[in-house]
């Protein structure tokens, strides 16, 4: 009786697990499918109709030794689960280090395509960096970002982008002031929480605050009417947040959508600071907003810091819920707060290890496949910024495609969230992620189409009858 009702059991544990794999695997692919992840989908939709088989069939058929394989399936199925929720993390052996060296905005690409050739600023860069100027000549040599003759040249799409960094620059004036009146103290924990929902009712994903140190601020202005002046920035704190990148946007880089998202998601971020550091002065105290094309900072130095991400191997912020799918925006500010502790998952920096998508994808060969070196003091990866820009002045666009392959940028919904909870609370199962990630979206992913509603006709390209 005992030996008949353990079978039984062990068959209504396998339809009872046949049946939520079904179902698991049912919502998986039309999560995929609204994500218009299409590869991924048909595989969940093979997935919802093959995996449960097994566990059907041996529940429903008898035959010698067929307990034994029921036990087993069920044993492997466990298996599975244990490696997303039994936490088995590996100790973070890196040692916390801080840059050595502040950065010249001056020698960042954005600062270095600006310089007319016969300037006076033109020859004082080059007599002094005399080994950025072939490789500036380089992409001088090209057509030039958001420029007729690229890649991806599209009049309507560029001419958004355009719309949405002419926008941004029409906040140059409002970036610092005056503190209007006498400053006001305020209890430090009430005003740093009403910061935080503030901004994120404006807009804003995540939000931390940090303390102002050296190595966040660069050395010497390098865009602007104080181009080449030593930068004094004297605040104590600093506010780092991100917006989130639109997934579909992103996901069609190089192709002329991805810098549209990025001028409209710069445009976004500059005016959730600009709010914040005018609210901030109104209070009677210092602040001076950092975005786009109007920094003294650097943006994924703060936000790091700040307790919003880490640094990943294609250099940008990698956050728990978006990966590097974001824009950032900073303010500094004197008003006191209480300030977040430095983000650190060791998990995140060990699937950047092993990963390499990027790597791999990068139209330009521009980000390593080594491990991470020690540079001016920090164990960290570094990009060619010289190969990524000179791609951008060949496609038109700031591509993305970083951005697009990177598997912790899918979309912060439960399928998602439960493969990054795996990833951060077991290493072996993060390494299967990473397979899986790729069987299903594929090592090298084509950029997906965008929607038809962008592709306007432009009849001046058609010859006159």
């Amino acid at each position: 009786m005992f030996e008949l009702n353990t079978i039984k059991l062990s068959g209504e544990l396998l339809i009872f697990i046949g049946s939520f794999i079904f179902l698991m695997m049912l919502y998986f692919s039309i999560q995929s499918f609204i994500e218009k992840e299409h590869r991924a989908g048909r595989r969940f939709v093979y997935l919802t109709l093959l995996a449960p088989v097994p566990y059907y069939l041996i529940a429903l058929t008898s035959f010698k030794g067929s307990f034994i394989v029921g036990l087993v399936l069920i044993s492997l199925t466990l298996l599975f689960i244990l490696l997303i929720f039994l936490p088995l993390k590996r100790k973070n052996k890196s040692e916390p280090s801080v840059p050595k060296n502040k950065i010249d905005e001056r020698d960042i690409m954005f600062s270095r395509r600006l310089l007319e050739k016969g300037s006076e600023k033109y020859n004082e860069y080059y007599q002094e960096r005399p080994e950025n100027l072939e490789p500036d000549e380089d992409f001088r040599r090209r057509p030039g970002l958001l420029s007729k003759g690229t890649v991806y040249y599209d009049p309507v799409m560029f001419a958004s982008s355009e719309a949405s960094f002419y926008a941004v620059e029409q906040f140059k004036n409002s970036v610092s002031g005056k503190p209007l009146g006498e400053a006001l103290n305020l209890n430090r924990e009430e005003i740093t929480q009403y910061i935080k929902h503030w901004a994120k009712k404006f807009g804003a994903i995540d939000i931390g605050i940090t303390g102002l140190k050296d190595y966040h601020i660069y050395s010497h202005t390098g865009r602007g009417p104080d181009y080449g002046k030593e930068i004094n920035l004297s605040h104590k704190f600093a506010i780092a947040f991100t917006v989130e990148m639109n997934f579909d946007f992103t996901s069609s880089g190089p192709q002329a959508p991805i810098v549209m998202e990025s001028g409209q998601q710069y445009l976004n971020a500059g005016a959730i600071a600009i709010q914040l550091a005018s609210f901030i002065r109104n209070l009677g105290h210092e602040a001076r907003a950092h975005i786009d094309a109007n920094y003294q900072v650097i943006c994924p130095l703060v936000a790091k810091d700040a307790g919003l991400g880490e640094l990943g191997r294609m250099g940008l912020l990698m956050t728990p819920k978006q990966g590097p799918r974001v824009r950032i925006g900073v303010v500094t500010t004197d008003l006191p707060l209480i300030t977040d502790g430095i983000y650190e998952d060791p998990s995140l920096i060990e699937f950047c290890k092993k990963c390499k998508k990027c790597a791999d994808t990068c139209p330009s060969r521009a980000i390593p496949f080594d491990d991470q070196q020690m540079i001016e003091g920090v164990r960290r990866w570094q990009i060619s910024q010289e190969k990524c820009f000179q791609f951008w002045c060949t496609a038109g666009t700031d591509c993305g495609r970083c951005m697009a392959v990177c598997p912790y940028s899918h979309p912060d919904n439960l399928m998602h969230r439960l493969i990054r909870f795996g990833i951060r609370n077991n290493f072996i199962f993060s390494r299967l992620a990473l397979v899986l990630d790729d069987w299903f979206y594929g090592r090298k992913p084509a950029p997906k189409a965008f929607s038809a509603w962008m592709k306007v006709s432009n009849t001046n390209n058609k010859s006159q009858n």
